[in-house]
């Protein structure tokens, strides 16, 4: 286990300083290190310091918001334009442009939290802009790398857009129960993305980190599963909720499928692969209480939507994201694919925080500790990615070994080229 955890120079500071071009040469370098951050500032505020969140977008609302708009949808967003560069060989945003979208970002974050009406218009102006850029830029290097498989990926960061629209249109007229009906469009669109991201990622590394190792791809099941997804959110959209819950049990129960045919025992030796297995299946179970909460079916505080919320939105994005920022940008950066013992700790921070974020919905004595200790978890847990991560972030890769790929631009993400 101490071999597996070790990183020659993980402790000894790099020998290349800071570069502003290195910075903003891909998506994910700038972006993990804001969504990591506000993930750990918005949880911070939200559970110890309530009160310096603003109106119009207030208490759940912004909490809901950010978490799904403001930290997971920018980490989705973060990888995409990133991995899509490797795809096509084309990087869709870097240098001066991708500062300004990073720019529309950060004015969104604090626009939101600020409140008032000019705030919160400007804020939503920005934050719809960072994500049609994204999406237009991301269609701009599907067309140009000939990458038709991936031409939906786009469309679907623009359908994140659509549904932040109208989550703020609900907001901004104080209408709570469609707030959550819109914000479950969200969530669902967004497990779109994290399924066909993990289904895509989830084999392809695990074949490269286990020797001898062989998975199905599950190409064939991830299109249905994309189908059926996709019809869900349009059953929701027009107010056919049971229908919409029948197709996302179908999607969950595809997930769960999936991972089960990746061998997941072959992976449990490392931390790095099994992190991504259980986020895919934590989302495979939250699909299947979003469709008995939709329908009906659930009771006490399984009926609550909080409860499938915070199972897809913890047990699946964040597990998954945790183990995504880590694994990807060791890859990116150049360093060995192995894990030190602050990044294990990471871990297990993220899977307390989901534990004891579970439990607090039990209404009891100990509900509000339990929140704080969850709160607490999450925070030391972006904290220690921040720790390690952001000095090698903001500096050229460790290896100095990237490679311009067509076009002339530095693309060497860590990933093999034209991968699924």
């Amino acid at each position: 286990m101490s071999k597996l955890l070790h990183i020659e120079d993980l402790d000894a500071p790099p020998t290349n300083r800071p570069n502003m071009a290195a910075f903003l040469s891909l998506g994910f370098r700038p972006l993990y290190i804001a969504g990591a951050g506000w993930a750990l500032i918005s949880i911070a505020l939200w559970i110890f310091a309530p009160q310096y969140i603003g109106q119009p977008l207030m208490a759940v609302a912004w909490h809901a918001h950010e978490m799904l708009w403001g930290f997971i949808a920018t980490i989705a967003v973060a990888f995409l334009l990133t991995a899509s560069a490797t795809w096509t060989g084309f990087n869709p945003l870097k240098g001066a442009q991708l500062g300004a979208v990073c720019l529309l970002w950060v004015v969104a974050r604090l626009g939101f939290l600020f409140g008032g009406i000019t705030g919160f218009w400007i804020a939503g102006i920005a934050e719809s802009a960072f994500f049609g850029i994204s999406a237009i830029c991301l269609m701009n290097v599907m067309l140009k790398g000939k990458s038709r498989r991936n031409y939906g990926i786009p469309f679907l960061v623009l359908g994140l857009g659509v549904a932040n629209v109208l989550y703020l249109q609900a907001a901004l007229k104080g209408d709570y129960i469609q707030l959550m009906q819109r914000f479950d469009l969200g969530l669902i669109c967004m497990a779109v993305i994290a399924l066909l991201i993990g289904r895509r990622v989830i084999p392809f590394f695990a074949m490269r980190m286990v020797p001898g190792l062989q998975l199905p791809m599950q190409a064939r099941s991830g299109h249905i599963q994309l189908a059926v997804s996709v019809l869900a959110i349009a059953l929701g959209i027009i107010g056919l909720p049971l229908y919409m819950a029948a197709a996302l049990a179908v999607a969950g129960l595809i997930s769960l499928w999936q991972a089960a045919s990746w061998k997941p025992l072959s992976v449990l030796h490392k931390p790095m692969l099994w992190i991504l297995y259980l986020g895919y299946i934590a989302m495979g179970i939250g699909l299947l209480f979003a469709a008995a909460h939709i329908s009906g079916l659930g009771s006490g505080v399984l009926a609550r939507s909080a409860m499938h919320v915070h199972i897809i939105g913890m047990g699946g994005f964040a597990i998954l994201i945790i183990g995504m920022l880590t694994r990807t940008a060791l890859g990116h950066l150049g360093y060995p694919l192995a894990l030190d013992q602050s990044m294990l700790a990471s871990y297990y921070l993220m899977i307390a925080a989901v534990v004891l974020r579970l439990a607090a919905l039990w209404p009891s004595s100990a509900s509000g500790w339990l929140l704080q200790a969850a709160g607490l978890c999450w925070v030391l847990c972006m904290g220690l990615y921040l720790w390690r991560f952001t000095p090698r972030l903001i500096r050229p890769r460790h290896d100095a070994k990237a490679k311009p790929a067509a076009g002339g631009t530095p693309v060497n993400v860590g990933l093999k080229p034209k991968t699924p």
